[in-house]
């Protein structure tokens, strides 16, 4: 067992009886829960533990390990906890009361002393009601049984004390409330790290909660060397160390050259940075362990910013597996919604967190979140009001936890949508006393999309009762909406009783077959190769591959590129032209097996675009492709009309290595158009993918890195038989 000496104290620092630093004078013990009290003493010793009325013995088994479990008390103390063997510990003025976990990443660390008026709430933090447990920052390869932190009286010194400018503001206005409401002492255990991901407070159990996080398990259980898995991947290991030491002694004795070492798999090291998962549950979450909460409140999210839904998994396995260790039932779990702000890149990025944070509050049982869209700050990661957080997560507890009537705890959510004509009609539940402008200004941030054209455009809203009636100008069939769909978005619904609502999105999407519509010729082709290009990748795997089941001559290839934006808006082009080869394996990506390298002028072009500045027409020459997996470098080697020898355009020399950075491109060099390009396709979402001239830099899109600000995008290829 590892302890963490001298910190937290009893009061006989020499005693062999010890307990984990949990413990101490000033705690507070959970009421109505049976309270579970453990520690260490010589193997075989007998431990007697007395709390107020209530005392139980316990037999220290051969590790020294021991256990009592006291009948659940009622609120009250303070008490003393006595606990005696061959020595003698004394921990006084404990309470009992309610014990809330708080935890997460840097909001939920942010002390009192950064937030709002933070000298008048420092000098008015005179409470003896609120006891506070700071755990000290700690990451660790496997599960700990101690950690670095005292039980501490609410006052104007300690509440400032430590931390990020003292004790957890979000923690402290929360139990401030609680306090004053329920009339019981309230005990605070604040365990958090700025900047952290949710994997690794997540213990082992809730990864293998999660069918969708397997992997991740797989990862968690190879890398502890407790599991059968571990075992057998190290016996292998050294199975093939055995071999090479065989081998190498071999090589030494005839003078030969030592075969180079195996490498150790790197999936067997346990967690070796803040970062992974388990850390941080190792070091901070699994010493408090069983010690008995009412439950967890939690603010974290900035830091699995991209996960998208995924994070709902994320969310789901944490909850479980905090619930699974503590074994106490499904107890309660409140969060925030992670605030507005400027992220840089994408803002629908931080929507489909939210997303995904809305998703687990509705699947995880007991579980709440409070909405703070409208308490954040744009510039700032770190808002400041985190007196209204600590309220709204305060509100949450009361009603659902303590069962307060009356309560208002929730903003506007989304109930209905209805479409009627050219309008729709949204119904939201939680409409309390009556939907609102916060500013009294026209509702913002809700819009829709055309069914048959367009992205989404800002909708005019209205409200009507329970509901809001949306519509636009141009948008003749209404198809979905969504509301607040952006990391900026401070929107203004509200409830009679403050609440922001949610950002949702709701209805169906339209499907638009913009090659059926716009393509007349495309009917007289077939499909070659479908490409979902958010799957590229070092290896090319298409969706649909039918090169080899072509045994006819085609004298005409065609391309159709199409590019979903962040708005829901489409780009789309088609370009098909007189064949360059009659070999159907070349005529897709050309990644470096293809046998693929064409640099030359092309004839025939029939375009079709809806990206504005793209010549669009028929039977054009002018035209060119670059299609290569080598590097490749600005000069016009190939005298490629109006190509400039000093940026990366439709006139480029090929390089070494072959393998190398790669390009798919067509273009009309007659027009200096760049039709479309498919560059560096073995980044992933850092390849550069674009239709016509990128605004900016080099036109052909050459270091771009842009494909994951597209929503969707796809490549078809396709060929006109003889």
């Amino acid at each position: 067992m590892l302890m963490l000496a001298g910190i937290g104290s009893p009061k006989n620092a020499l005693a062999e009886v010890r307990l984990p630093h949990v413990f101490g004078s000033h705690m507070v013990f959970q009421r109505e829960k049976p309270l579970v009290v453990w520690g260490w003493a010589m193997p075989g010793e007998t431990v007697s533990v007395r709390l107020g009325p209530v005392s139980q013995n316990a037999l220290a088994n051969d590790r020294g390990e021991w256990k009592v479990v006291l009948p659940a008390l009622a609120a009250g103390g303070p008490y003393t906890l006595n606990v005696s063997g061959s020595s003698a510990i004394e921990y006084d003025d404990v309470m009992i009361g309610e014990v809330w976990l708080c935890s997460g990443q840097s909001n939920m660390e942010m002390g009192i002393g950064h937030g709002n008026h933070a000298q008048s709430e420092i000098a008015a933090a005179n409470h003896p009601g609120i006891r506070l447990l700071m755990v000290a920052n700690r990451w660790t390869p496997l599960p700990q049984s101690d950690l670095a932190g005292t039980w501490k009286v609410c006052t104007p010194a300690t509440v400032a004390e430590d931390g990020w400018q003292g004790f957890s503001a979000v923690g402290y206005f929360f139990g401030r409330e609680l306090n004053a409401e329920l009339g019981v002492t309230i005990g605070l255990i604040e365990s958090d790290w700025g900047g952290t991901r949710i994997e690794s407070w997540t213990p082992p159990e809730g990864f293998a909660a999660v069918p969708a996080l397997k992997q991740e398990y797989e990862q968690v259980q190879a890398g502890d060397p407790r599991t059968p898995l571990h075992q057998r991947q190290l016996q292998a290991t050294l199975d093939q160390y055995a071999q090479w030491l065989g081998a190498a002694r071999q090589a030494m004795g005839a003078r030969a050259i030592v075969p180079p070492v195996p490498a150790y798999p790197d999936a067997l090291l346990a967690p070796h940075d803040l970062q992974q998962a388990t850390a941080l549950y190792n070091g901070m979450i699994h010493p408090l362990e069983p010690f008995a909460l009412r439950g967890a409140i939690w603010y974290q999210g900035e830091a699995n910013l991209g996960d998208g839904m995924r994070y709902a998994d994320r969310m789901k396995a944490l909850v479980t597996g905090w619930r699974t260790l503590w074994n106490e039932g499904d107890f309660p779990f409140y969060f925030v919604q992670i605030a507005p702000y400027n992220y840089g890149g994408n803002p629908e990025t931080e929507a489909e967190l939210w997303a995904a944070q809305t998703a687990a509050a509705a699947a995880i049982p007991n579980a709440g979140m409070a909405v703070v869209n409208d308490i954040g700050n744009l510039k700032d990661i770190h808002p400041t009001n985190k007196q209204d957080v600590g309220h709204r997560l305060a509100l949450l507890a009361l009603a659902n936890t303590y069962g307060q009537k009356g309560l208002v705890v929730s903003g506007p959510t989304f109930k209905s949508l209805r479409i009627e004509g050219e309008t729709m009609r949204v119904q939201f539940d939680h409409a309390d006393g009556g939907l609102a402008s916060r500013d009294g200004k026209p509702l913002n941030w809700f819009e829709i999309i055309d069914a048959n054209e367009g992205g989404f455009v800002k909708a005019d809203a209205r409200i009507d009762g329970d509901g809001v009636v949306l519509s636009a100008a141009g948008v003749k069939h209404p198809a979905a909406m969504r509301f607040a769909w952006s990391g900026l978005a401070e929107p203004n619904l509200m409830n009679a009783a403050g609440l922001s609502a949610e950002a949702f999105r709701a209805g169906d999407l339209p499907r638009r077959d913009w090659l059926g519509m716009h393509v007349p010729e495309a009917k007289d082709y077939e499909v070659v190769y479908d490409l979902d290009l958010t799957k590229l990748g070092v290896s090319i795997k298409y969706d649909v591959d039918h090169h080899q089941n072509l045994h006819r001559p085609f004298d005409r290839i065609a391309y159709f590129v199409e590019l979903q934006n962040a708005d829901w808006t489409t780009q789309d082009l088609y370009v098909s032209l007189d064949a360059f080869t009659d070999d159907p394996g070349r005529i897709g990506v050309p990644a470096l097996g293809t046998g693929a390298r064409f640099q030359q002028n092309v004839t025939n072009l029939d375009v079709y675009s809806n990206v504005k500045g793209i010549v669009t027409g028929t039977h054009m020459n002018g035209g060119n492709i670059e299609f290569w997996p080598n590097n490749y470098a600005p000069p016009n080697s190939a005298n490629v009309p109006n190509a400039s020898p000093d940026v990366f355009d439709f006139g480029d020399q090929p390089a070494d290595p072959d393998d190398g950075y790669g390009s798919m491109q067509v273009h009309n060099h007659d027009q200096r158009q760049t039709l479309f390009a498919i560059n560096h396709w073995r980044e992933g979402a850092h390849a550069d993918i674009g239709i016509g001239n990128q605004p900016t830099n080099n036109p052909d899109w050459t270091f771009a890195g842009n494909a994951a600000g597209y929503r969707a995008m796809r490549l078809q290829v396709l060929v006109h038989y003889r």
